[in-house]
Formats: structure tokens, sequence, C-alpha cells
């Protein structure tokens, strides 16, 4: 195959690509949702890694914040954790 002949294929193919991706605009809504989705994915293990720890830290007898903080900050590492593999993939 002739060097003009490779050529013209990958000038085509990258015009079919530009052509689905201007077909396939993300809508206002699927970028909404897609937001909404990070959304959770980052502040869902946060508010479970406080319930957790606020209830591990009601089972002791003095006051105490140590397993709240600690798993607000897991929850925070699992959170970003979440929406880094989401955006990945």
């Amino acid at each position: 195959m002739s060097h003009p002949d490779e050529l013209r294929k990958q000038v085509e193919r990258q015009v079919r690509r530009m052509k689905k991706a201007e077909r396939e605009k993300p809508t206002l809504l699927g970028q909404t949702v897609y937001i909404g989705t990070l959304g959770l994915l980052f502040v869902l293990p946060m508010v479970g890694g406080a319930y957790l720890g606020q209830w591990l830290d009601s089972l002791a007898s003095a006051y105490s914040s140590r397993w709240t903080v600690s798993l607000i900050l897991v929850g925070v590492m699992i959170g970003a954790l979440n929406v880094y593999l989401f955006i990945r993939e």
C-alpha cells in the first residue's frame, strides 16, 4: 500500500470520528447527571464514615471524636478514589 492511500484512510477515519463526536454532544441534562454522580461518589463515603465514627464514639464512656474524624478522613480518601476511577473509566 502506498503512502497516499494510508494518509487518505487516516484522514477519513479522523473525519468520521469528528462527525460522530459532533453528533453525540453531551446535553445539559447529561452533564448535570454526570456531575451529580461525581458528587454522590465523593460525598456518600464521607457521610458513611461520619455516621460510623459517631456510632463508634458513642460506645466510648468518655467524650471522644477520634473515630468520627478518622473515618471522615478515610471517607474523603475513598470518595476521591471513587471519583478518580469513575472519571478514568
